[in-house]
């Protein structure tokens, strides 16, 4: 019978600041697994990528919750997490460094095998998830839910070293139609092996069982959509069995 822990952990990026994330995983199962990143929204590690987390653990993965903002800051409105989100953004070093500090605490823990690991990232967190694998971070897969397409950089042929899936809802209005067929165009050129999902009804956020309640609250295009969670989380564990095998 499977036993999931989550395991608050805290660490530091290069720059010395200090973060707070989980370490989840099924202590019933014997030795060495791939690890996962799970990647947070623009709200914060709420109880949506924590619930990711476990999801993977069950998969019989190591997964960890990184903090992206720093401090396990968590907020409840667009406002606070537009400014937190344009922060963090705003420099790729520090993306890059809470990225890089986060896959050092899953790697280098005593239940996962370091030269089998892959990100999931959700809204924001897909957006840096896909980043990451542009930058040629040390993963095997990478999967972007409801992430924004547009490289910081674009992929460069022999660089990316995970395999991409990115599963986004073909109703979301902050993802344009020109954006996916420019990040098709993007992963073909640079010799990705990717997959891209397009989701029928599905708008931004559709992962996250909290999503219609924010989007009403906010009038912001955001729902959850069962079905399309159901189908997407499916996918993604294909995706990664494959390619972490």
């Amino acid at each position: 019978m499977a036993n999931i822990t989550e395991v608050p952990v805290t660490y530091k990026d290069a720059g010395g600041t200090t973060l707070h994330g989980f370490l989840v995983h099924d202590e019933a199962r014997q030795g060495t697994r791939p690890g996962v990143l799970v990647l947070h929204e623009w709200w914060g590690i709420t109880k949506h990528v924590r619930d990711e987390a476990r999801y993977f653990a069950g998969l019989g993965y190591t997964a960890f919750v990184a903090d992206l903002y720093g401090g396990g800051k968590l907020v409840d409105n667009p406002g606070d997490a537009g400014n937190l989100m344009n922060a963090l953004m705003g420099s790729a070093a520090t993306v890059r460094s809470r990225f890089d500090a986060a896959r050092e605490q899953l790697a280098k823990h005593a239940t996962v095998d370091p030269a089998r690991l892959a990100a999931s990232g959700y809204c924001m967190g897909g957006k840096i998830a896909l980043d990451m694998a542009r930058a040629g971070a040390e993963l095997k897969a990478v999967a972007s839910f409801h992430g924004n397409l547009a490289p910081r950089e674009a992929a460069q042929r022999g660089k990316v070293k995970a395999k991409v899936i990115a599963l986004n809802g073909a109703d979301d209005p902050f993802v344009s139609t020109d954006s996916i067929e420019a990040f098709k165009k993007e992963m073909e050129a640079a010799g990705v092996d990717y997959k891209f999902v397009n989701y029928p009804g599905a708008v931004h956020a559709f992962t996250n069982p909290e999503a219609t309640e924010k989007g009403k609250k906010f009038k912001l295009p955001l729902a959850y959509n069962a079905e399309v969670d159901r189908q997407a989380k499916a996918e993604a564990a294909t995706f990664f069995a494959a390619a972490l095998a």
